[in-house]
Parts: structure tokens; sequence; C-alpha cells
């Protein structure tokens, strides 16, 4: 072998160790995900349901008399064989409540459903109260479940509200929940198979992840998988596993993907949280970040009148105004491939969460943040 042949042999070898290392290097970072956890089957949906019930037992922290409480009450005791008038019904023990709850697809009667009641009116607190028989409805107004029992609030409030009183509130006691509160009485039915197809919605909008899946699945059923759009895989069920259709859909939620991670950055200026996937890139640029503050206060001055004079002393506000701005230089910013050296690179310039969104924001504009700005 000659002399360049040996160095282009030398070369090959060498680059497909290279890929060789490089698909390695891929493969761990990688991170493969259950189908189930990507995506759910169409048609196996949860379902909303509501109704319209009444909380009692609260000891005086109910409702104040409202209208709609008092005649919720007179309407209950009609169903006991009480005619009573409305107007003359005392509703502090007792609150009028809106109970919510989701059903899961394929449901049976005589399962049970956890359920969630919260105050209506103008109820001081939940606590310690007992939901009556409540019916829960769907969208179609069926009733599908039936909520009773006792609320668990996790938390509490004391005191006299108003003026000169001082009152004590933990965490949100207009809130209940009822674990397995709800005794379901009708199934909702359900359709997955369609054709001799069934389909994957993803939680996550994503033509790379929707073509993965459908390669991962044809890995195992061959050509059984078509990726429609970022949204829906549809997968035909082979021959003779129709009449075994959840050991069918069990396979596939099995299956591993690696899904695709958009580069974005999500920022909620309401409680200066800062959140990134590790896919966000900066490109090289300058940055320069001075704190601006504007102090405004105001001291009250008494003014006193003349001795003997007729005037009246007066109280006169002396407001003063003072402006402070921090100096800094620019400072330049390398290319910044990954989310951790992005992170350190900020943190270095010692800035706030909240100069780090304005820092965000004026990078995107400028075209250097090669990812998804998402502002709440």
């Amino acid at each position: 072998m000659t002399l360049p042949h040996k160095i282009a042999h030398r070369l090959q070898v060498s680059g497909r160790v290279l890929a060789a290392s490089l698909a390695g290097v891929l493969l761990q970072s990688a991170v493969a995900v259950p189908v189930r956890d990507l995506a759910v089957v169409a048609g196996a949906r949860d379902n909303q349901l509501s109704g319209f019930g009444l909380v009692v037992g609260l000891a005086g922290d109910g409702d104040k008399d409202p209208v709609y409480t008092q005649q919720t009450i007179a309407n209950l005791l009609v169903r006991y064989g009480l005619n009573v008038p409305a107007s003359t019904l005392s509703s502090k023990n007792v609150a009028v409540v809106l109970v919510t709850a989701d059903i899961p697809a394929f449901v049976k009667p005589g399962a049970r459903l956890d359920v969630q009641a919260a105050s209506m009116g103008d109820a001081k607190s939940l606590q310690g109260g007992v939901l009556l028989q409540t019916p829960l409805l769907g969208a179609d107004g069926h009733v599908y479940a039936v909520a009773q029992g006792p609320l668990a609030v996790g938390g509490f409030s004391v005191g006299t509200s108003g003026g000169g009183g001082a009152s004590v509130t933990k965490n949100h006691p207009t809130v209940g929940t009822i674990i397995n509160g709800a005794l379901v009485e009708r199934e909702i039915p359900a359709t997955i198979l369609h054709d001799q197809c069934i389909e994957l919605l993803l939680r996550e909008p994503s033509f790379i992840s929707a073509a993965r899946m459908a390669e991962a699945i044809n890995l195992t059923f061959t050509n059984a998988a078509q990726a429609l759009d970022s949204t829906s895989v549809k997968v035909r069920v082979p021959d003779g596993l129709a009449e075994r259709l959840v050991d069918f859909i069990a396979s596939l939620e099995a299956l591993e993907v690696t899904p695709d991670t958009p580069a974005r950055i999500i920022i909620n200026e309401r409680t200066g949280t800062i959140v990134a996937t590790s896919t966000i890139r900066i490109s090289h640029c300058a940055v320069s970040q001075g704190n601006l503050t504007l102090t405004v206060s105001n001291t009250p001055e008494v003014s006193q009148p003349n001795p003997l004079s007729s005037g009246k002393t007066t109280v006169t506000p002396r407001t003063q105004t003072k402006v402070s701005e921090q100096k800094t230089g620019i400072v330049s910013l390398p290319e910044l491939p990954t989310v951790e050296k992005v992170a350190a690179t900020l943190n270095t310039l010692g800035v706030t969460p909240r100069d780090m969104m304005a820092i965000f924001q004026a990078m995107k504009q400028a075209g250097a943040l090669q990812a998804e700005l998402i502002v709440r």
C-alpha cells in the first residue's frame, strides 16, 4: 500500500471511529420516553362533570343569607316533605358550592372519583362541612356520578374580620376536596377503533416527535404507523389483533421514543420565574445592563401661624425625588451553545431575575437568542 493510500485509509478509519463516538454520545444524551407519556389514544379521553350542591355544618361560617342559598335550602326541604318559605330560613351553617370532577374513559358504574367543591357565595370557610348528595352532570346534561361526603379543606380561617377585628387565614378555606367522594352511576361511551385503526395524539405537537414515534412503531409492527401531522399518528391494527386490542395498545404504549425538545424560554414576570430547555443557544453578542432606581418620598411638615394671628396650623407634605443609576460596562458574550453555559455566564454578570428577563427579551429582538421566547 502506497503512502497516499495509507493516509487515506487512516482518515477513513478515524472518520468511522469519530462517527461512532459521536453516535454513542448522542445515544447517551438522548432520553427515551415511553409512548404512553407522550401521547394518548384518541377517544380514550377524560370528561368533565359539574354539579350544584349544599355544604352543611359550617358552625356560622356559611353564606350570609343570600336569596339563592335560602331558596336552595327550601327546595331541599321540599324533598323531605317540609314546605317552608325561603325568606324565613337562615343559611349561616350552610354554603352553596359548585362541585366538579373528571371522569376517565371506560370507568364503570360503581367506581369512585375525587371531587372538588368551591364556595359560590360569601361563606367564610368550608372547614368541617359535609357535602349533601349532589348529582354531577356532563356536557350533555345527563347524570354520570353522585357526590357526597365530608370535605377536606387543608386550611382554616379564624377571627373577626372588619374594623378593629383580627383574623388569621391559612391556605384557601373556601375550596375543599373529597377523595373518592363521587360514585359513578353511568359509563361514558368511548370508541377508539375506527376502520381497523387507532390514532395516537401527542401531548406536545411536534413533527419530529410524530415522525420518530411512527418510526419506532414500524420497527416493531411493520408498516403499521403513519404520522399524519404534528399531533396525530395513525396506527393500523395488525390482522388477528383486533380481538386483543388492549394487548396491542399496551405494546404500543411500552415502546420508547426520543421526543423532540424545542428551544424555548418561558418567562413569568408576575412571579419572576424563568424556565429554559437545554437546547437554547445564544450567538456572540455584547450586553450592558444598568439598574435605574427612582425614589419618591413624602415627609409631612407642620406649618404654625404667627402668635395672636387668626391663622390655623396646617400640615404640608415635602416631596423628595432621588434618581440613582448603576454604572456598568459592556460585556462581550461568546457563543453559548448550552443552557448550562448561558446560566453560568449570566450569573457572573450579577443580574437579578428581573434584569435577566429584560436581557433575554433584548437578545431575542437583536436576533442573538436562538430559541422561542414566551412571556406569561
